[in-house]
């Protein structure tokens, strides 16, 4: 399943129902990554843009990247778009293999994907006004592991 929700993500529900999906996996993996509020900027919320065929298309071009590398019986991701308040799921990554080391391996190329490389524009909403972020140096290179 790979989803863009303009609503909550609620990674309990989901979690449950992949895991119940994936029933003969010996292994899941999942991820949730949250909004942070950092920096003197005061973070508030991250808005997050996209243009829903091409992100859509490109997460699941991954996703058969993953599926070529590990031996991944389901897998799901879950994006937010649209304003995110800090604190809350912004993104949802679970991946079922048969052993631990393929689930882990490819949910975390996935996450790795997510930040860097999916065709999402992201800007940082606070106290001092609002901006656009790009992902770190430290992304590019966890991404880079792949490669």
């Amino acid at each position: 399943m790979i989803k863009l929700s303009s609503g909550p993500i609620e990674p309990g529900a989901l979690f449950d129902a992949f895991r119940r999906s994936a029933a003969n996996a010996g292994a899941v993996a999942a991820f949730v990554g949250v909004v942070r509020g950092e920096g003197e900027e005061g973070v508030t919320a991250l808005e997050l843009d996209h243009a829903p065929q091409l992100t859509l298309r490109e997460i699941e071009r991954a996703a058969d990247e993953a599926r070529r590398r590990w031996p991944i019986i389901d897998m799901a991701i879950v994006h937010r778009v649209g304003r995110v308040g800090v604190g809350e799921p912004v993104v949802f990554v679970a991946t079922a293999a048969e052993h631990r080391r393929a689930a882990f391996q490819s949910c975390d190329f996935l996450v790795d994907f997510l930040k860097t490389d999916a065709p999402f524009w992201k800007k940082e909403i606070g106290r001092s006004g609002e901006r656009w972020i790009e992902p770190t140096a430290k992304d590019y290179a966890d991404r880079d592991r792949w490669r």
